[in-house]
């Protein structure tokens, strides 16, 4: 309930873009789903670009209409796009690992 109180009152303030940072973090699946819905139902009912930082896939496949994957390790950009295409057609190999929890994966994405 903390959560959403928090997103409602960002968006009382009628944001053109609202920053959310790890929304779902300490959430159980069914809250973090239902949580998933209300920012993806206040983003279409207010017009506003919902820019949000997670690890949590299920809320990147649910959310996600254009991602940016960081590599740390390589201090780069590791991909740009929609998250449900990265999955299996991204250059990056680690970027498709890591939205495939982890799995091997091709070296050559696929086409």
């Amino acid at each position: 309930m903390n959560k959403r109180a928090g997103i409602a009152r960002a968006m009382a303030l009628d944001p053109e873009i609202l920053f959310l940072d790890e929304p779902s973090a300490g959430l159980d699946p069914v809250s973090a789903e239902r949580l998933d819905e209300l920012i993806l139902e206040l983003k279409e009912y207010l017009n506003s670009t919902v820019v949000i930082v997670t690890h949590e896939l299920a809320s990147i496949f649910a959310i996600g209409n254009n991602s940016v994957f960081l590599d740390a390790e390589r201090k780069t950009l590791g991909a740009i796009g929609d998250p449900k295409e990265l999955k299996d057609h991204c250059p990056d190999a680690n970027v498709r690992r890591f939205l495939n929890r982890g799995k091997d994966v091709d070296l050559a994405p696929t086409q």
